[in-house]
């Protein structure tokens, strides 16, 4: 399942986040990869353990705890500290998929990448190319969004950035472990979230909201591994 999730961000945090990250060291993108990963990736990252990286990734995690879209598509157990890269110069990341387990930095826990996200932190007409491009059963699909705005999808997809041939694109990516691990069960779920959701605006008194609500949660508990 493949969800884009517009205004995440403010206009306000959106311009703090990009303040920090102006006055933060960067570095090769590399530092975080896998050995499949760093023969494809070319781009620069955040350097690790950064007080200005520390502060945009708490800004992040505040978003997305506040965002019910983000909730509801990642059924999220637990989300990992959010990082940043930036491309520009012809970088690119080739054709690659997700580390299935990645440590939680400055703890002896593991976290299951469930679900990818992107976060993009600049506007298209910025920067010339950096189209997110994700392939599943139905196709290749292109990505490039708004700053502010997100995109989830499968951490077992393949998937790609193409080459940033002007400017720079600056994003967050960060993994989730869901409640739900399989994806085919995490989108049923979210299917029906957003149909009641859309229920209880269009007929608040409807007395199905109650009995879909409790089929939600009861699907839920039979899937969940938590």
């Amino acid at each position: 399942m493949l969800v884009k999730i517009p205004d995440v961000l403010s206009a306000g945090q959106l311009a703090k986040i990009r303040a920090l990250l102006d006055a933060a060291e960067w570095v090769d993108g590399n530092v975080t990869s896998g050995a499949q990963a760093a023969r494809a990736k070319r781009n620069d990252q955040l350097a690790p353990g950064s007080p200005e990286g520390k502060q945009a990734g708490e800004m992040v995690l505040d978003a997305l705890q506040a965002n019910p879209t983000f909730i509801s598509a990642a059924l999220p157990h637990r989300v990992y500290p959010p990082l940043f890269n930036r491309y520009s110069g012809g970088q690119n990341f080739g054709n690659h998929v997700d580390n299935a387990i990645r440590p939680l930095p400055g703890s002896d826990q593991r976290i299951r990448t469930d679900v990818s996200t992107t976060l993009f932190l600049c506007e298209p007409d910025e920067y010339d190319g950096g189209e997110l491009i994700i392939d599943d059963t139905y196709g290749a699909h292109s990505v490039k969004l708004p700053a502010g705005h997100m995109v989830v999808y499968p951490s077992s997809s393949l998937h790609r950035v193409a080459p940033v041939t002007r400017g720079a694109r600056i994003a967050s990516f960060f993994w989730s472990q869901s409640m739900v691990r399989d994806d085919g069960e995490r989108t049923l779920l979210f299917e029906l979230d957003q149909s009641i959701q859309s229920l209880y605006r269009s007929q608040p008194e409807s007395p199905e909201i109650v009995r879909l609500t409790g089929v939600y949660h009861n699907l839920i508990r039979r899937w969940s591994q938590v």
